[in-house]
């Protein structure tokens, strides 16, 4: 144990940036609200950095902070910007004011004839849960597919990117396609789950009929409606 009564360590977290594009409070509250309503789990009350690179005439934060704080997200810091009276009320706002890495460019001599550059093919990643997942847990696969081989407890939630996978009976909530991709599935063998939901448009337990319940189904959407049938 510690004699002092503090310790300070490195540390890192990921945290999702807002680009604004647009100066117009209200215009930017509509498609944050309706961007968080498309994975409310995941993004609802989440902390965020805000860049304002692209917003060179604003002179004013105050309105824009009252915008982004209505609809729920936790302002962590604002990136970006170059304005110095406008750096001024940031910090008068107690928000940190940080600046991102940037990309360095090296600049060579031309080589004659280059080789090609070698195919890459891209891997796409999934996550892989084998243990159980307990109430209260929440687990995020971004940018790829989850599978569970294990049960998922009542008040557990699983959200994903991409596809969902449940190989043990399905009783949480399980979100697919959080970013918004509406090709996304899932695919349960023992379903009984309180909320399932693609790319925004969602079901309540008591959606799921009772020839569904318990059963292995895929669930995904059909001309914007979810949809289910068996799993064969």
């Amino acid at each position: 144990m510690s004699n002092t009564p503090i310790e300070l360590k490195g540390s890192s977290f990921t945290l999702s940036v807002v680009h604004l594009h647009e100066a117009k409070p209200e215009v930017i509250r509509q498609a944050l609200e309706d961007k968080i309503a498309q994975a409310p789990a995941f993004l609802r009350h989440a902390p965020v950095v805000v860049n304002i690179s692209s917003l060179a005439e604003v002179t004013q934060w105050k309105p824009l902070q009252q915008a982004i704080a209505s609809t729920g997200l936790r302002i962590m810091g604002v990136s970006g910007c170059k304005n110095p009276e406008l750096k001024a009320e940031i910090d008068r706002a107690g928000i940190p004011l940080l600046t991102e890495g940037k990309e360095k460019v090296t600049r060579v001599a031309p080589v004659e004839a280059p080789a090609p550059a070698p195919i890459v093919t891209p891997v796409t990643k999934t996550r892989l849960i084998d243990t159980p997942v307990r109430s209260g847990q929440r687990i995020y696969a971004p940018n790829c597919d989850l599978i569970v081989t294990s049960h998922v407890s009542a008040g557990a939630e699983l959200i994903a990117d991409g596809n969902i996978h449940i190989y043990g009976m399905m009783r949480g909530r399980a979100l697919a396609g959080a970013s918004g991709d509406r090709e996304a599935q899932i695919f349960c063998t023992h379903l009984a789950a309180e909320l399932v939901s693609i790319a925004g448009e969602y079901w309540l337990s008591e959606n799921i009929t009772a020839e569904y319940y318990g059963k292995a189904v895929r669930l995904r959407l059909d001309d914007a409606a979810l949809t289910i049938e068996p799993l064969n």
